[in-house]
């Protein structure tokens, strides 16, 4: 029996070795923490590449700008050429012969500068839907990022789960040589199982949930819902707190894109000005003339061509009154609703920026809680070796390293969430 105790005691001095060697690796997880965060964010940009590439609302915006774009080769065009003929049933009679035929051409032509006016303002149009496919692929960054962060944190709580249930078998089978020996009783034992029992459901629950964290990822980046993803990166909160450009708010492609709405209304408003001005037309009149039979005259047989100029005066412009009004009416409510918008924004760059400063000190009062429960932990191990140890304090203990451990990863994935906020808000 004492050697089955010099056993565990030896087993329980290698724990306590192995804790000194983490203790001693700490300021090398420190040194390394830059380069984890560069192939961290390395990786997350391959993932957002990828769903920038494949995502079908990305290709259906990026379609409707170059259909935008195209439309502006549309107003570069004239008003359809009108051609007439016209075929006299009855003959009218002229000095020169009767008239057989009418051919006539017209050509309308806008005002100057008018095709110039409509093109603008259709490029200003192409403008802002571009913003479009730039807010979407903002949007789809911050929602990979955020899937990315979620399967993150759900590896790392597997990691702790794992290596808690380990711990409850170490302390189980301290608990079975201490029934041996009449210092415990096997209720502690069947405690143990039950803990070690309760942290394997909810591991499995946690499997679950990654499964399915996995499918929305996937689907996010448009391919297979049950590709897997290897080697993905524990988060870690870098040691000095990120910089916040709050100026950079202004310049957001939601922003920029009440901007180009509004100077698409001041092009729209030069057009229905060009509207005012009349129409040009020019045209030719071709009569077809027979010669006369009865008699022989000058210019006998002789067509007949007659240039034409046509003037479209908008006298009737009402409409075009009524537009400009409208156009009006719409640049202020773009103003309006882009103070809202900027509104709003602010309100969610300041949450990001006080969420982020939250988690940052809960990640960092978990860390002091965490010591404080690992130097518990170390007593009762040393109670151990006087054969003192209480498994109702064991669990106790354990429970909380759990909690804070939890609390921990949570408040790291917390950390990234907003700061992927504050990069949708401020990245220039």
């Amino acid at each position: 029996m004492k050697e089955i105790r010099q056993i565990k005691v030896n087993d329980v001095d290698k724990s306590l070795n192995r804790s000194l060697f983490k203790s001693k690796r700490f300021l090398g997880i420190i040194f390394c923490l830059v380069l984890v965060q560069n192939t961290h964010a390395q990786q997350l940009q391959m993932f957002i590449e990828e769903a920038w590439k494949n995502n079908p609302e990305i290709q259906q915006l990026t379609l409707s700008h170059d259909i935008a774009n195209e439309r502006v080769n549309e107003a570069n065009t004239l008003p359809d050429t009108q051609v007439s003929l016209g075929y006299f049933i009855s003959e009218p009679e002229t000095r020169t012969g009767p008239q057989r035929f009418k051919v006539s051409v017209k050509q309308m032509v806008p005002w100057f500068g008018t095709i110039t006016a409509r093109e603008n303002y259709l490029n200003s149009l192409a403008e802002t839907a571009y913003e479009d496919i730039v807010i979407a692929k903002r949007k789809l960054s911050m929602a990979v990022a955020h899937a990315y962060y979620n399967l993150s944190t759900l590896k790392r709580k597997e990691a702790v789960y794992i290596e808690h249930i380990a711990l409850l078998k170490q302390y189980e089978t301290i608990a079975l040589t201490y029934v041996e020996t009449g210092k415990a009783s096997a209720v502690d034992v069947l405690k143990l199982q039950i803990r070690q029992n309760e942290l394997l459901q909810q591991n499995s629950i946690l499997n679950q949930k990654y499964l399915a964290e996995l499918t929305h990822f996937n689907l996010l980046l448009n391919r297979d819902k049950n590709t897997s993803i290897t080697n993905i990166d524990s988060l870690q909160i870098p040691i000095e707190a990120e910089n916040v450009s709050k100026e950079n708010l202004v310049l957001h492609p939601e922003l920029l894109k009440y901007d180009k709405m509004y100077a698409s209304v001041t092009e729209a408003q030069l057009v229905n000005d060009k509207d005012k001005s009349p129409f040009l037309g020019f045209g030719l009149d071709y009569i077809n003339v027979s010669e006369r039979t009865d008699m022989n005259v000058q210019d006998n047989g002789k067509d007949i061509f007659m240039p034409m100029v046509t003037l479209s005066i908008p006298i009737f412009n009402n409409k075009i009154k009524s537009k400009t009004i409208q156009n009006q009416l719409q640049q202020e409510q773009i103003i309006a609703v882009k103070d809202d918008k900027l509104n709003k924004l602010t309100r969610l760059l300041e949450t990001a920026i006080y969420d982020r400063s939250i988690a940052r000190i809960s990640y960092e009062t978990e860390s002091e809680n965490l010591v404080n429960a690992k130097n518990a932990e170390q007593i009762l191990i040393k109670n151990y070796e006087t054969g003192t140890i209480n498994f109702n304090d064991v669990l106790d203990i354990q429970e909380l390293q759990l909690k804070f451990q939890l609390k921990q990863v949570e408040a790291t994935k917390n950390y990234y969430i907003q700061s992927s906020i504050i990069n949708y808000l401020t990245r220039s």
